[in-house]
């Protein structure tokens, strides 16, 4: 599975870079279909804006935005909203399995 990390208007360090690919890959934990994680995080002029893109088979890609001063809160939290996104998809797709 691919991860891609990019800053705009911030370098991505090797702290910031390894930070994000541990807490994504848990996104595969919760839905097995991940293909790709796009993350872009973006320096902002009142903090950051963290985006993840989140490829899946047989559907639309996943997107959560998260805003916060601090960029690993802004990271946690976005992480969280796609890990609920991808579990929630998952339920409805298993309960859709089961009802045909």
């Amino acid at each position: 599975m691919q991860i891609n990390v990019k800053g705009k208007h911030l370098e991505i360090t090797e702290a910031i870079d390894a930070y994000v690919r541990t807490k994504s890959e848990k996104f595969v934990r919760y839905f097995d279909k991940v293909q790709s994680i796009n993350c872009v995080i973006e320096k902002e002029p009142n903090g950051f804006h963290v985006e993840f893109i989140v490829a899946v088979e047989h559907h639309e890609d996943f997107i959560v935005n998260q805003r916060n001063v601090d960029l690993y809160a802004a990271i946690d939290l976005a992480v969280d909203r796609e890990s609920r996104q991808l579990a929630e998809h998952k339920s409805r797709t298993r309960d859709h399995k089961h009802h045909q």
